[in-house]
């Protein structure tokens, strides 16, 4: 395993922290990155192979997205080692004990990730309070029910196609996960006119060049059953996902799909990230070099955290749609034509946009005074 402090450079982390409590088999790690804009709002991602170092990538990916969207929050993620299809009352007992264990840790507060959802923020809030993604019954805007994220991507993929040669009509569309952010993306796209060829999900993927009846598709998951089993396509490999032609590829899963080994059968024109930290920066690179346009993570899926942070204010969904419409357009565009105009991998481009904003923030803190971080001295 990695030494902690491998991880550090200017910005962060702030705080690493291990949980174990047998009794429960809970085994957790908490980063807390950078709070310099204020207490750091991050996932609990649950899942059998997460680690360390996915944390802190989780937590940086958080700390780039709430700065971009110019929330008052810094960038902080929990893994939890397990399975998210566990017994139901023995996930309860490990994220109540997880919460408890973390009462005190007031930089972070507690949302939902892949693994997790609103019934497990509510376990959450009865034992500490400090967290978002909450039911409708708690005063919670649930993000999942709503599209929050799905809505912030179709508007991302609608100024993104300004750096386009196409338009979204009739846009071929596949989507590599089709969870809470990829069924919510796909029906906010169709919207727009777009087509669903394929998508997947750990149960398997199916494809019609003629496009999927996505309502039919919720349907199946409705009932607990996967996209595998839709009548209307062909079943096929979740892999082969990759060396379908279409115009728009949406990673909404896990990290890394793409990477060195598998990017040169990406089929595809222009590449949203609707998961954090989807594809390997080499990847980046190399579909920017082929010119595909991909526009980074915590740019597109920022409808999300920025859905949260109005929710811990009191907001409305009425209210959250629009500032994560206004939000995400301008991010997009401000990061796509600086791309453009310095000649810059699009990455770079919201790299450099997210922290110019977290270290102008750090210059108002007492620490910055000791800063070697660049633009302090």
């Amino acid at each position: 395993m990695k030494d902690v402090f491998s991880y550090a450079d200017e910005l962060g982390p702030a705080k690493i922290i291990h949980v174990y409590e047998p009794a429960v088999n809970l085994k957790a790690v908490l980063v807390i990155d950078n709070v310099a804009k204020g207490p750091s709002i991050g996932g609990i991602r649950m899942a059998e192979d997460v680690s360390t170092e996915e944390c802190f990538r989780l937590a940086r990916a958080m700390t780039f997205k709430n700065a971009a969207a110019g929330l008052p929050h810094g960038g902080g993620k929990i893994v939890v080692y397990g399975d998210p299809k566990m017994v139901k009352a023995e996930k309860e007992k490990i994220l109540r004990a997880l919460a408890s264990s973390l009462r005190n840790e007031e930089d972070y507060i507690f949302a939902p990730d892949m693994g997790t959802d609103e019934e497990c923020m509510a376990w959450i809030r009865d034992e500490v309070g400090r967290v978002v993604g909450l039911p409708r019954e708690l005063g919670g805007i649930p993000l999942d029910e709503v599209g929050a994220t799905g809505w912030g991507l179709s508007h991302v993929t609608d100024v993104a196609l300004q750096f386009c040669d196409f338009e979204i009509a009739g846009a071929r569309v596949v989507i590599q996960g089709f969870g809470a952010v990829g069924k919510n993306a796909a029906l906010f796209l169709r919207d727009r006119g777009a087509v669903l060829v394929a998508t997947c999900d750990t149960g398997g993927a199916v494809y019609n060049a003629a496009g999927l009846d996505i309502e039919a598709l919720m349907a199946l998951k409705a009932q607990g059953r996967s996209v595998a089993e839709y009548s209307g396509g062909k079943t096929i490999e979740n892999d082969a996902l990759l060396d379908i032609a279409c115009d728009i590829w949406i990673p909404a899963a896990r990290p890394d799909v793409i990477h060195d080994d598998n990017v040169g059968r990406l089929n595809t024109r222009l590449v949203v990230e609707g998961a954090n930290i989807p594809i390997t920066l080499d990847a980046e690179i190399k579909l920017h070099e082929r010119g595909i346009l991909c526009v980074p993570d915590f740019i597109a899926n920022a409808g999300g955290v920025i859905c949260a942070a109005m929710e811990y204010r009191g907001s409305n969904k009425t209210a959250v749609f629009q500032t994560i419409e206004e939000k995400l357009r301008r991010n997009t565009r401000m990061v796509l034509d600086r791309m453009k105009n310095e000649s810059v991998l699009p990455r770079q481009a919201a790299v450099e946009l997210a922290t110019e904003r977290v270290q102008k923030a750090m210059g108002f803190r007492r620490f910055s005074l000791f800063s070697t971080a660049p633009g302090f001295t």
